[in-house]
């Protein structure tokens, strides 16, 4: 059993919020379309659906946080909760419908200060739990649910996680959002590091590990329209939702045919098991890039860390987007001014929601005590709650 001072060193990271914002388009910090951050004709200041925080302290240096919507609801859900020891980054890409993305934005940061609070440390074991705990309470949510919305047993979301505390880093995955690290190579050059595993059948060693898992199942991989689909539905192998995939009793009936499996289900063909690396920040890492794969689609991890490091930090995160929808305008013949026209729901047929956040390491912070105002960012407009505010105030979580 850990001490009771452990446990008050554990929940003592994230310190009350002084400082709290909603993400949207009423209330960001863009800046003038003159400026050096990504500003002009293509700044993306003027996209109704793009907002963002150009820059922000965290309690090992900077961030900067953008989200692009294109789907008529936005299904990417973003946080970042910086405290005196600690720094969270959440971006949970979601698939179906918001619900999935939307809860695990509400109930996983809880779960995770609880069981670092039993566990008086955050470790890999504490990382396991919170998206356990997380799983099964979506699930309990959508056995509630599916009586009178059986389509949210088709709902799921992929799931990264960063955490950075005591010069430390973690990382959990489920799905193909992705976190990389730029660090400086050889010749000052920097370099980039993929840090997660894009859980895609798209992936050679996905689709192996597939059919090693389901070795009597002929239709466990499919391809369909030239993209190999997890049953010929779905392209993640993990996610946090996804009921049906994973559940018989969660099975739909023939009035929804896009979700009908070619046989009932044996076992679970998706899992939520997450793929969790930790490492000590080295004096090389510079900054830490986590996004849905809607930036990656249309941006190598190299191009990503060259951008970061070869420009300003205010308003980076935003150029990143506004770079990686200028690619996919290219793709269909078209300028991103012509893109801005579309609105959301439309713009789906181009490119994806988007979410990116650089996390800026300062090393002479790591082992430094500073004053940094705690921040708590949504990337999200709506749904953000009184009982959202009351976790990070330090009260108890039931």
């Amino acid at each position: 059993m850990c001490s009771t001072l452990a446990k008050k060193m554990a929940s003592s990271c994230w310190r009350p919020v002084r400082q709290y914002a909603r993400m949207n388009k009423d209330n960001n910090t863009t800046t003038n379309k003159n400026d050096d951050g990504g500003g002009g004709s293509d700044g993306g200041d003027d996209d109704a659906l793009l907002w963002c925080r150009d820059l922000e302290k965290h309690c090992y240096g900077e961030l900067s946080f953008a989200v692009v919507q294109a789907n008529e609801v936005l299904e990417d859900q973003s946080q970042v909760e910086t405290g005196r020891d600690a720094t969270f980054v959440g971006v949970y890409d979601g698939h179906g419908g918001p619900d999935a993305s939307r809860f695990i934005c509400d109930h996983l940061f809880r779960h995770l200060i609880r069981f670092a609070q039993q566990k008086g440390t955050i470790s890999e074991e504490v990382l396991r739990s919170a998206y356990s705990a997380t799983e099964d309470g979506f699930l309990t949510l959508v056995r509630r649910s599916c009586g009178i919305k059986p389509l949210i047993a088709a709902i799921g979301s992929c799931c990264l996680v960063g955490i950075i505390w005591k010069g430390a880093l973690y990382v959990a995955n489920l799905g193909d959002s992705r976190a990389v690290v730029g660090y400086e190579g050889r010749s000052s050059k920097i370099v980039a590091e993929q840090l997660t595993t894009d859980h895609n059948a798209s992936m050679e060693e996905v689709r192996q590990e597939l059919q090693s898992l389901h070795p009597d199942d002929s239709h466990i991989l499919v391809m369909k329209h030239g993209v190999w689909r997890i049953k010929g539905i779905i392209q993640v192998s993990r996610s946090i939702g996804d009921a049906y995939l994973k559940r018989p009793e969660f099975s739909l009936d023939p009035s929804f045919p896009r979700f009908q499996l070619p046989e009932p289900l044996r076992r679970p063909v998706l899992t939520s098991e997450p793929s969790i690396c930790s490492r000590v920040l080295r004096p090389k890492d510079k900054f830490l890039i986590f996004a849905s794969d809607g930036l990656w689609e249309h941006m190598t991890n190299q191009q990503a860390v060259d951008m970061v490091f070869n420009n300003p930090r205010a308003g980076i995160a935003r150029r990143l987007i506004v770079s990686a929808l200028n690619e996919a305008a290219r793709k269909r013949q078209m300028r991103y001014d012509d893109l801005k026209k579309f609105e959301r729901g439309v713009r789906r047929f181009i490119h994806d929601d988007i979410t990116v956040v650089v996390i800026f390491i300062d090393h002479e912070l790591l082992h430094k005590k500073t004053t940094v105002p705690e921040l708590s960012i949504r990337g999200f407009t709506d749904t953000v709650g009184p009982s959202n505010f009351s976790l990070l105030q330090g009260q108890p979580v039931s």
